[in-house]
């Protein structure tokens, strides 16, 4: 299965159970960071830097007190990819090496 290939139902909840506090289905994940706006902003910029060397870009939303991301692979008809999940494992890691959790 190539890295833009929809997954099967199956296949993204069990991905899903694999990452800490993301959501979703066959056409999106996504997950809330309880984060405050400054930091959000230096997280975002990183986040950016993931997407550029992804080619992934997520949806963000910045509010006051936290940061949500969403994603779902246009190219593939708005349908939740391996592609997907390799962007939510970095932002993770991204989140992390700030101290959210």
């Amino acid at each position: 299965m190539a890295l833009r290939d929809p997954l099967p139902a199956e296949e993204v909840q069990s991905r899903l159970d694999q990452l800490h506090g993301w959501t979703g289905d066959t056409t999106l994940i996504q997950k809330t960071y309880t984060v405050g706006y400054d930091q959000a902003i230096t997280i975002v910029a990183e986040i950016g830097k993931a997407a550029i060397e992804l080619q992934h870009r997520p949806d963000i939303d910045i509010r006051w007190d936290h940061l949500h991301i969403s994603m779902t692979t246009h190219t593939a008809n708005d349908r939740v990819t391996a592609l997907d999940f390799q962007t939510a494992t970095r932002i993770d890691t991204i989140a992390t090496e700030f101290g959210v959790t």
